[in-house]
């Protein structure tokens, strides 16, 4: 526990040495340019300090937990004995489902849970009308980021060039933001930002390298990243295409 405190007091205090640039700006900006008070003075600072502690624990709960979590699960999945790999011989990409399997459950979990999207599709509904739906934009985008993390650890095992993925991936974003709705694109390309936030990136980082560690020939300096890049790409071709299946339902039942 002693470890745990001084740790939190040292990433309390590295929080606030990053915090202080944009608080001095704002001050900045408030007192000296526009020359205006800074409005309820007493909630901004109270405010203030409820974001300092919460990024403090946030970062220490990524250390001792999300990071090693993320690792660890990634590597028991990629066990030989776990996988049935047994001599000499190196397992095929197959015998690695479970990885998949893991990798697009928690892909599909930790962006239901990412407050960013929440916070947008929320924002989504509102402007619409209840047009687009709340929970239509976070499943969509959900099955997008499962996707790609199945995706993402098949490229880590096979050991394939990202390259070819992401240009791939791109060629498609391109194509769909030519038929799309031109209503829904700018929408499609903010849920693919997103997606990288607080909750899916520790664990994302951490399925990578854990599996670039555990999987021969891999090295996680080469291999282990590169997840994040889909966790970014692919909510924005399923948010398209849920745009372009939506107008042409629309059109048919008119």
């Amino acid at each position: 526990m002693a470890d745990i405190g001084m740790d939190f007091v040292w990433v309390l205090l590295y929080t606030l040495r990053d915090i202080l640039p944009i608080l001095l700006l704002v001050v900045f900006f408030q007192l000296f340019l526009l020359k205006q008070p800074i409005p309820h003075l007493k909630r901004v600072i109270q405010g203030g300090i409820y974001v300092v502690l919460g990024l403090a624990l946030f970062l220490v709960g990524l250390e001792k937990a999300l990071f090693p979590l993320g690792k660890m699960m990634a590597i028991q999945l990629s066990d030989p004995g776990f996988i049935g790999s047994t001599g000499n011989e190196l397992p095929g990409w197959g015998a690695y489902y479970w990885i998949y399997i893991f990798a697009a459950l928690i892909g599909f979990a930790t962006t239901i849970a990412e407050p960013s999207l929440i916070a947008v599709a929320l924002k989504a509904s509102e402007v619409s009308a209840g047009t687009i739906s709340q929970w239509g934009l976070r499943i969509t985008v959900a099955l997008g980021v499962a996707f790609a993390l199945a995706l993402g650890t098949f490229r880590i095992v096979t050991g394939t060039p990202l390259y070819i993925y992401i240009i791939a991936g791109y060629v498609v974003v391109i194509i769909q933001t030519i038929f799309a709705p031109r209503k829904l694109i700018a929408l499609a390309y903010d849920s693919g930002g997103v997606t990288t936030s607080t909750v899916t990136v520790p664990l994302v980082a951490a399925l990578g390298l854990g599996l670039s560690s555990a999987v021969p020939g891999r090295n996680p300096a080469i291999d282990g990243f590169g997840l994040i890049a889909f966790a970014s790409l692919f909510p924005i071709i399923t948010v398209l295409g849920y745009a372009q299946i939506v107008e042409i339902k629309t059109r048919i039942l008119k």
